[in-house]
């Protein structure tokens, strides 16, 4: 049985369904990760494993001595004031460590808006929103470590998550769902298991320094996606609704397809879901 010592800065359903993947394949997991709440002992999937409190204020140093330990450190913690806190408090630490497989998860906001035309990772990266600046600047302090200090680190830019739990299908049975139609909009998406598939493939092909897109083969509309899922659960009415908030005019001022030519060709891999077709399929038959 391999054995994998993992530190996970952040654990939500990105680290727990890489964990899982581990799981599957018959890993023996060395498991740590951070949490907002108070430090203690959980399990997950059957793993016990300590949970080390970490916020932008302050961090249980008794997570430094597992931090040490790890040979894999995974980190999906976003930016916060416009900084990555993982380099802010732990660059130092990382130095000394024996980890040989650093990941951190951007998004693909890091490209802006380029007019519905395919980005890929040689594409400008102009991000227009304030996330989308944060994020490019955390990933440029990864860069800086990767190349100044010799760390071992691979970077993934993540299109929209979804997952068997958080779906658009899951939304539109709750009533959560209103049509939005611009014209021209584009964006791209990735099933999260078809993401814990491809961080474990990385484990055995580790390339420090690189840069991949995660998105699935069909960038679509929001509104080809959710009259897909309504027609899927026989739903006729959906209102139409207009861009009011923040977040979703910043979400809809870009618009972009973006290209997974070279994560599937470096990884030799196929998609589970190469489209939300696929996907939400599926999740139907399974879930629903």
């Amino acid at each position: 049985m391999k054995e994998i010592n993992v530190f996970c800065f952040g654990f939500g359903q990105v680290a727990k369904n890489f964990v899982k993947k581990l799981s599957i394949e018959k890993y023996h997991i060395n498991l740590s990760t951070t949490s907002r709440s108070e430090s203690s002992k959980k399990t997950f999937k059957g793993i016990n494993y300590n949970s080390y409190l970490f916020n932008s204020e302050k961090f249980d140093q008794n997570l430094v001595v597992k931090l040490k330990e790890a040979d894999h450190i995974l980190v999906s913690i976003p930016p916060e004031n416009k900084e990555d806190i993982v380099v802010k408090n732990f660059s130092k630490f990382l130095e000394s460590t024996k980890v040989k497989w650093i990941t951190y998860l951007s998004a693909t906001s890091v490209y802006g808006d380029h007019k519905g035309e395919w980005v890929n990772e040689n594409s400008q990266t102009n991000p227009i929103s304030i996330k989308g600046v944060a994020r490019l600047k955390a990933e440029n302090s990864w860069v800086f470590l990767e190349r100044n200090k010799k760390l071992p680190v691979q970077i993934f830019r993540l299109s929209g998550i979804y997952s068997n739990e958080k779906n658009i299908l899951v939304r539109l049975k709750s009533g959560d769902v209103k049509l939005i139609n611009k014209k021209n909009h584009y964006f791209s998406r990735i099933h999260v298991d078809d993401i814990a598939n491809i961080l474990f493939k990385s484990l055995s092909k580790f390339k420090s320094g690189e840069i991949y897109n995660l998105s699935d083969d069909k960038p679509s509309s929001s509104k080809e996606i959710t009259l897909y899922g309504a027609k899927m659960l026989n739903i006729e009415n959906i209102e139409i609704d207009v861009i009011k908030s923040e977040t979703l005019k910043s979400f809809y001022n870009e618009s972009k397809k973006v290209s997974n030519k070279k994560v599937k060709n470096y990884f030799s891999y196929n998609l589970i879901f190469p489209s939300y077709i696929e996907g939400l399929n599926y999740i139907r038959d399974n879930f629903m």
